[in-house]
C-alpha cells in the first residue's frame, strides 16, 4: 500500500516548510509560530544559499515559504529567485500587505512560483477579528493586483467556528478571482494555543465540513482535515501525518523540526548549522522514530484506521493527548482512555493552556 512506503520516509522530503523568517508586521491570534519579532541569529543569505543547494541536490520538489511574513526578509526575492534557478518550485504564504505593483509584476513573471494569500473572513468584521484591524483591505488590495495580471493565486482560509457559515462566500470569493481555495485546520500550536478551545470546529461542523469538501474536489486541504476521512471515503490530498517522513520544516535559525506545527524541542532533529540537512533527515533519531511509529490498539483495530491514519501529532502534543492515541477529534469523539503503545516515540505532550477570548489587535501597517 502507498501509505506504507510513505510512513516508511523518503530518501529526501517531497516538500518542505521553511519558515524564512519570524518577523511580521501582523499578530493574528492563531499564528502557528508566534511570529512578530526577528530571531537575531536568523541565516544569514549566503547560509540559506547553501541550504538551497543541499535541497536542490536532494532534488527537494519544491518548498514552502512561510514566516513570519517572507516579505519582510530583506533578500527574500534573491533567495526565491536562486531556489527556482536551481530547479525548486516555490509556493509562498503571506498576509499580502506588502504585495504592491512592483511586488505583483516580480510575481507574475517569476516562473515556478505559487502564492497564497492568507484571509480568515470574507468580511472585515470576520476577518479582522483574528488578523488584526485593516487586514481584510489589505489582503483583497493584494487579490485585486493579482487578478488584474491573471495570476492564479490561492485563498488561504484557517478555518474556526466564527468563518465556518462563509466556506461557500470563501469558495465564490475565489471563483471571482480566477483562484483556488484552500482551507486549513486550526492547530493548537502557537498563539494558536490559546484560541483553540474557542474557535476550534464544533463536532457538527467537521461533519458538515467533510460532505462539503466531498463536493468541491478542487478545494485544497493538504494534510488539513484527513481525521474526517474516517467518516467516508478519503478526501482529496494526503491522508497522512508526513512528519519526518516525507516532509520537515526549517526555521529561521536553521533548526530542523518533523512538522511546523511543533515547534519544540521534542519534535527538532538538528540544525543545518552543525550537520548537513542531508544528514539530519536520513539519520535523525526523532525522525527513524517517527518512521517506525505505530498507532495504538484503538486506532488499528478502527474499521477507519486505513483511511485517517490516526490523526495529526501535533493537535494531540499540545492537547496532552498521547501520541498513540486517537487524535483528539476524531469523528468517533472515543472516551476511552490512552490506547495500547506499539512504538513509543518517548515525547512528552503539553497541555493547552487556559483559553483567552480572541481581540482585535491592530495590523502595523
Amino acid at each position: 500500500m502507498w501509505t506504507d512506503v510513505l510512513r516508511r520516509g523518503l530518501n529526501a522530503p517531497i516538500c518542505l516548510t521553511w519558515e524564512i523568517t519570524y518577523a511580521c508586521n501582523f499578530n493574528c491570534v492563531h499564528c502557528l509560530s508566534s511570529s512578530g519579532k526577528r530571531a537575531p541569529d536568523e541565516l544569514t543569505t549566503e547560509e540559506a544559499k547553501r541550504l538551497i543547494d543541499e535541497w536542490a541536490a536532494l532534488r527537494v520538489f519544491y518548498i514552502n515559504v512561510g514566516g513570519g511574513e517572507p516579505l519582510v526578509r530583506p533578500d527574500f526575492f534573491e533567495l526565491m529567485e536562486y531556489a527556482i534557478a536551481r530547479g525548486i518550485g516555490v509556493k509562498f504564504s503571506t498576509n499580502g500587505s506588502l504585495i504592491d505593483e512592483s511586488v505583483a509584476d516580480w510575481i507574475v513573471r517569476t516562473p515556478y512560483l505559487d502564492v497564497q494569500i492568507s484571509l480568515d473572513g470574507v468580511t472585515p468584521e470576520v476577518n479582522d477579528a483574528i488578523r488584526g484591524a485593516g487586514s481584510y483591505a489589505l489582503a483583497r488590495r493584494a487579490m485585486e493586483f493579482l487578478a488584474a495580471r491573471r495570476f492564479p493565486f490561492k485563498i488561504n482560509v484557517v478555518l474556526t467556528r466564527r468563518n465556518f457559515e462563509q466556506l461557500e462566500d470563501f469558495y465564490a470569493l475565489a471563483k471571482s478571482y480566477g483562484a483556488q481555495l484552500r482551507v486549513t485546520r486550526l492547530r493548537p500550536s502557537g498563539r494558536g494555543r490559546e484560541v483553540w478551545h474557542e474557535l476550534r470546529l464544533t463536532r457538527a461542523q467537521s461533519h458538515q465540513l467533510y460532505s462539503w469538501l466531498v463536493n468541491h474536489p478542487d478545494v485544497l486541504t493538504g494534510d488539513s482535515f484527513f481525521h474526517l476521512s474516517a467518516l467516508g471515503r478519503p478526501l482529496e490530498g494526503l491522508n497522512l501525518c508526513g512528519a519526518g517522513r516525507i516532509v520537515c520544516c526549517v526555521d529561521p535559525r536553521g533548526d530542523v523540526y518533523a512538522c511546523p506545527f511543533v515547534l519544540t524541542e521534542e519534535f527538532k532533529a538538528g540544525n543545518v548549522r552543525e550537520r548537513s540537512f542531508a544528514e539530519i533527515w536520513r539519520d535523525s533519531p526523532l525522525f527513524q522514530r517517527l518512521r517506525e511509529w505505530e498507532a495504538g490498539s484503538t486506532c488499528q483495530a478502527c474499521s477507519a484506521y486505513s483511511r485517517c491514519q490516526s490523526g495529526c501529532f501535533a493537535v494531540k502534543y499540545f492537547t496532552g493527548t498521547p501520541l498513540d492515541a486517537p487524535d483528539p477529534e476524531c469523528v468517533f469523539a472515543p472516551e476511552t482512555g490512552p490506547t495500547d503503545i506499539v512504538l513509543p516515540l518517548r515525547l512528552h505532550p503539553r497541555p493547552v493552556r487556559s483559553p483567552r477570548r480572541v481581540a482585535v489587535t491592530p495590523a502595523a501597517q
